[in-house]
């Protein structure tokens, strides 16, 4: 298994950017960009792999992707106000939130028919999806994109980018019983066993590849409880203007109140791909995860390991859905309440696109991947014909410095030019 280096010890920040993103800092700070051809979590390497064809057997994916960097001052921003517990919506609500722009608190589809653009796939059933541009932070095309329902195993998203700063991989934990306590009823599990030994580098793993939710408690304990790491992620939810997403559980688990959205976990997954050991979590495919330790016929105490498979199916492929072109993540999930969840990332001929889709109405299986495939091949085809329907806003303290920079910074700078303060654009509303 290769080794992923430490990440560093902020909540965003890196000394770099990949080398197509537009920086979103104010006036006067800049990131110097690093080169290279290899791939990995250093600073001495490049941020970012080769996009990988479908066909092509490999351990980790291209993991090219765009976001607006956080400023430091996330670290400090004061602590969100006690949010309410909002609960699904049978049916889409007809006005929304308008963070990103007016189009998207509209309910059904948002898209500009302008001549020239490829149409919609036919066959879409979700509830709610986006198609977003990863560098500029446009929205090409949405549906129901504010819409909060419940959003599975694609909360850990939010779990990770609100976490992963905390320790090195190299941070050892053994794990008590009360480490696992709460774990869900039919959780889906890694395999962590009480009173053995794990880095932290094992544990994500557990969290990115199987959607641990035995890995999810016990970084919630060395956290300091599931309450502690609930009450930063709604926090950091908050900074990320992702308003829409009330966290109940760490680890996406059913729970009374928990809710997202689409453009949420767009927003969620655009700022964790910022995080080079997130997008290295991310994009692998399979790994070696410790096992129990047991006594051999020798009676000498040994302990194994065994292969872990990332669940994303667009990633590691099945039997009726192929490998995605260019994927590189980001987070599925499933539950009973919350139906099928994903957001995904893939780059193809130098664009990268984030793909949301909650809750495929269409009981097929592997929908959610095969709607999702749909959306990235309209992406593709559309992108740099279709005008977007909104955007995805930076981060508040990202916001907050550029409004003190002055009206002479580029509007650019704050991850788009479509949202709510930018002229409108005449085009068709499709109902849903």
């Amino acid at each position: 298994m290769t080794q992923l280096h430490t990440p560093k010890a902020s909540r965003n920040q890196e000394t770099g950017r990949l080398s197509f993103m537009r920086p979103v800092s104010p006036r006067g700070v800049r990131f110097p960009s690093r080169g290279g051809a290899r791939a990995g979590t250093s600073t001495e390497m490049a941020c970012t792999l080769r996009t990988v064809p479908a066909t092509e057997k490999t351990v980790r994916r291209s993991a090219l992707v765009a976001s607006a960097v956080l400023l430091s001052t996330a670290l400090t921003a004061p602590a969100a106000l006690a949010a309410p517990r909002p609960t699904p919506s049978a049916t889409p609500p007809a006005h929304t939130s308008v963070v990103g722009g007016e189009r998207l608190a509209k309910p059904g589809t948002q898209v500009n028919l302008a001549p020239g653009t490829p149409v919609l796939p036919k066959e879409l059933s979700a509830r709610s999806w986006i198609v977003a541009d990863a560098e500029s932070g446009d929205v090409l095309a949405a549906h129901n994109a504010h819409w909060r329902l419940a959003p599975a195993s694609t909360l850990k998203m939010l779990f990770a980018d609100t976490l992963l700063p905390k320790w090195p991989g190299t941070t050892t934990h053994r794990v008590e019983p009360s480490d696992l306590a709460g774990v869900g009823a039919g959780s889906s599990m890694v395999g962590v066993k009480e009173d053995e030994t794990y880095t932290v580098h094992d544990l994500w793993l557990g969290v990115f590849l199987r959607s641990g939710n035995d890995a999810v408690h016990v970084l919630s304990a060395m956290n300091g409880g599931v309450d502690r790491t609930v009450e930063e992620m709604n926090e950091h939810a908050e900074e990320l203007q992702a308003l829409d997403t009330h966290a109940v559980s760490p680890d996406g688990y059913d729970a009374p109140g928990q809710v997202s959205s689409a453009y949420d976990l767009t927003l969620i997954a655009r700022s964790g791909l910022q995080k080079k050991d997130f997008r290295e979590y991310a994009s692998t495919v399979r790994a070696q995860f410790p096992g129990e330790t047991k006594k051999n016929k020798k009676g000498k105490r040994v302990r194994g390991s065994f292969e872990i498979q990332n669940t994303n199916r667009l990633l590691s492929g099945d039997y009726d859905v192929p490998v995605y072109q260019g994927i590189a993540g980001v987070k599925n999930g499933n539950t009973t309440h919350a139906g099928a969840t994903f957001t995904g990332v893939a780059e193809r001929d130098g664009k990268v696109l984030l793909v949301t889709v909650m809750n495929p109405q269409k009981k097929e299986s592997n929908e959610v991947y095969k709607e999702t495939a749909r959306l990235f091949d309209w992406g593709f085809a559309a992108a740099g014909k279709v005008q977007p329907v909104g955007e995805l806003v930076p981060p508040k303290s990202v916001e907050e410095a550029n409004a003190a920079a002055g009206p002479s910074a580029s509007p650019g700078q704050a991850g788009g030019g479509t949202g709510a303060g930018s002229k409108p654009v005449a085009s068709a509303h499709t109902g849903g």
